[in-house]
């Protein structure tokens, strides 16, 4: 095995890393430039910023649920680092559009260009897991597979400070230029042509039906189906918290984007940790041994959440930012349940997709991630509608908090399960 750190000099992974960090950067860069501008300029009514970020959320989401399956079928039968430097190509013109929207304050466009990044990313993201098998040995994939998630979540640190703190005129060209610069890396990532059985796939280009059929063909296997529910509900969770965080910032605790950025950098850095501590944890073995206990712990951090909004001393006036927030002791008490939230989430997820990735042939990897992704998206699509309802018939954001942690829960039940089968 190589050891985990060592991976980062071999051309079989670095060039991939590169480019999927600098993918994360740039979707969280135009993401968090769009919520701020329209949660902290354009709109001034706390319900509809609520519903804005909601609705944000789900439409970056919505093409997951669509394209997959035949973003699947494509990386599985094609070559891989091909589909990648025309993905990354695309990446350039929708990031124009972006930062056409941004110039000219056009909210429309600006969803516009987040629905085609979502695109993007449906694409990209089936390709990024189903290569590491293909590139590494089989003792190395949860350690690749931890250092992609880890450097997602550093990358979405990275592209939310960029994005909450960098002004209008300087993120137009920003974005631009990370895409460009993503689409060189890709130019360095080994070739990854299909496995011999799937080199005759025949794609289905109706997205429902083809859509229908992976997902039914995957999850009819009980071991791939408890841990792709188990990581649905996870992403539904942080679909719900992400979506939440500039609304909560702003009308709940009376704190500026400088405290909404450090929220989601924060949940971001815990990410990271978690991922390569239960890789250590784990010692390279794939198992859900600690996924149970963690998200469990996981919700209890929601839940402490959850009582620290709640009894938040409310007060008038201007909204503190990130120096006064920290000043308060119950402010302390927050960031350390975000950062304990994070942590949980990244040692239970990463077994999981690792999981994914090792017990199926390499030849339909990519198809198993596609319908891994498509009940990921169904979940945090009917999260963020359910959570707009909810938003529209009174329910406080800080007690949706507690919808999280029963939805922590069912996932500690499915995570015990598929442990209990495989392990």
């Amino acid at each position: 095995m190589t050891g985990s750190l060592a991976l980062m000099k071999q051309r079989r992974f670095l060039p991939l890393f590169a480019t999927q960090f600098l993918n994360a950067f740039n979707d969280n860069f135009y993401k968090m430039a769009m919520v701020i501008l329209v949660t902290f300029t354009i709109y001034k009514d706390p319900e509809t910023e609520a519903w804005f970020n909601a609705l944000a959320g789900g439409l970056f989401i919505l093409p997951f649920f669509l394209f997959s399956a035949l973003a699947g079928q494509l990386a599985d039968s094609t070559d891989k680092t091909r589909m990648i430097r025309i993905i990354k190509s695309a990446e350039i013109l929708i990031m124009v559009i972006g930062a056409c929207g941004i110039w000219l304050h056009n909210v429309p466009l600006m969803l516009l260009a987040l629905f085609s990044m979502g695109m993007h990313s449906t694409f990209f993201g089936p390709i990024k897991y189903a290569i590491l098998p293909q590139h590494l040995e089989a003792d190395e994939v949860l350690a690749g597979t931890g250092w992609v998630e880890a450097g997602t979540y550093i990358a979405i640190l990275g592209g939310t400070i960029v994005g909450g703190l960098t002004p209008p005129h300087i993120a137009i060209p920003g974005i631009v230029a990370v895409a460009v610069i993503g689409r060189i890396t890709a130019s360095f990532v080994p070739s990854a042509p299909p496995e011999a059985e799937a080199r005759d796939l025949v794609i289905d280009h109706n997205v429902l039906r083809s859509s229908w059929q992976i997902v039914s063909t995957t999850m009819h296997i009980p071991r791939l189906f408890l841990a792709i529910v188990s990581i649905s509900f996870f992403w539904a969770i942080g679909a719900i918290l992400a979506a939440q965080f500039p609304p909560l910032v702003k009308n709940a605790l009376a704190a500026d984007k400088t405290v909404a950025t450090m929220f989601t950098a924060i949940f971001s850095v815990g990410v990271a940790i978690g991922s390569i501590v239960v890789n250590r944890l784990l010692k390279g073995r794939v198992s859900a041994r600690y996924s149970p206990g963690s998200v469990i712990v996981m919700g209890l951090f929601v839940l402490d959440l959850w009582w620290s909004v709640k009894g938040w001393p409310h007060r008038d006036g201007s909204l503190m930012d990130w120096r006064e927030f920290l000043s308060l002791s119950a402010g302390d008490r927050i960031i350390f349940d975000l950062l304990g939230i994070a942590i949980a989430g990244g040692m239970f997820v990463v077994p999981l997709y690792a999981f994914l990735t090792t017990t199926v042939a390499k030849s339909q990897t990519a198809r198993t991630i596609a319908a891994n992704n498509i009940v990921n998206s169904g979940f945090m699509v009917a999260a963020t509608l359910l959570l707009s309802v909810l938003i529209g018939i009174g329910l406080t954001i800080d007690d949706t908090l507690l919808m999280v942690a029963a939805m922590c829960l069912i996932s500690a039940f499915l995570a015990w399960r598929l442990h209990k089968a495989c392990d």
